[in-house]
């Protein structure tokens, strides 16, 4: 057995990419978004919206990022006719080994939640510094969907029979981390995707469970120690809808981060509504 004598770094991204990077078939802002993730270098990487992709889509990306793909789970649930959306697990074949990986959730989650057994190459074959890769959308509907599906990932927040030490967690949660400004940035037509909904039908404060209760159970929030903690991933996209707050999140158990932010550039704000979520760790034996 060849052991693992340094910690290795590997990056991790999440990204939504808004309707997969199409529009009316035409992948030019594919393209472009393709080469900012190049520039960015992930060994892990979460795409969200992989809206009307084919196999060629994915192939090509992952050709060009240098990267295999582990699983692309359609979403489960579908309220209009269009092309089907999915959730996206790749790696880099060079840093990263796939031990085995599922799709699960699928009784829960609107969209999907794939979970991937990860090895760094240079572990050899040392299974003490594998970790556990989560690639997930949270439903946009509610927060009280999005509690559901949190709930299923909550065992990976500490030790958990079965399961690597360390565990990574990346995607669109679609749950804010803070309070608007003022509740009439947001349509009225579009607050109940973000806030509770009381027995009358009245609503309350920003619904933040879902996240709140994978802190709870363990799982660590790296914004909190690494920049500005208000960054936002979205609210720059829309006219009528033009709030500053995170809806995507990389949340780590048991790994040592030695870096992470959010890709705030002109050019990845021309590219989709969402920002890249960036996270660096060190994964090694004693994690």
């Amino acid at each position: 057995m060849t052991a693992l004598k340094a910690h290795v770094p590997l990056r991790a991204i999440t990204y939504n990419l808004l309707l997969g990077g199409l529009h009316a078939g035409d992948d030019t802002r594919l393209r472009a978004q393709t080469e900012m993730l190049a520039h960015l270098g992930p060994d892990v990487l979460s795409l969200q919206e992989c809206t009307g992709w084919t196999n060629q889509h994915l192939r090509r990306l992952a050709d060009e990022l240098g990267m295999v793909p582990v699983d692309m789970a359609p979403t489960r649930v579908r309220r209009a006719p269009g092309p089907p959306n999915g959730t996206t697990l790749l790696v880099r074949p060079s840093s990263v080994r796939v031990m085995d990986h599922w799709i699960v959730g699928e009784g829960v989650f609107h969209h999907a939640l794939i979970r991937a057994w990860l090895r760094p190459v240079a572990a050899g074959d040392d299974p003490s510094s594998d970790f556990t890769a989560f690639a997930t959308h949270f439903s946009w509907s509610s927060g009280d969907a999005r509690l559901n599906e949190a709930r299923m990932l909550t065992d990976y927040g500490g030790p958990f029979p079965g399961a690597p030490r360390g565990a990574l967690l990346l995607g669109d949660l679609n749950t804010p981390d803070r309070e608007p400004p003022d509740w009439s940035l947001v349509p009225a037509n579009l607050q109940s995707r973000y806030r509770f909904v009381k027995s009358g039908g009245a609503f309350g404060r920003a619904d933040r469970r879902a996240v709140q209760v994978l802190l709870k159970s363990g799982w660590q929030d790296p914004q909190t120690d690494f920049g500005d903690p208000e960054a936002a991933s979205v609210g720059y996209a829309y006219s009528n809808e033009p709030v500053p707050w995170r809806l995507d999140y990389a949340l780590v158990f048991g790994l040592a981060v030695s870096d992470y932010f959010i890709h705030d550039t002109p050019g990845a704000r021309k590219l989709s509504d969402h920002l890249p979520v960036v996270c660096d760790v060190m994964v090694g034996a004693s994690s």
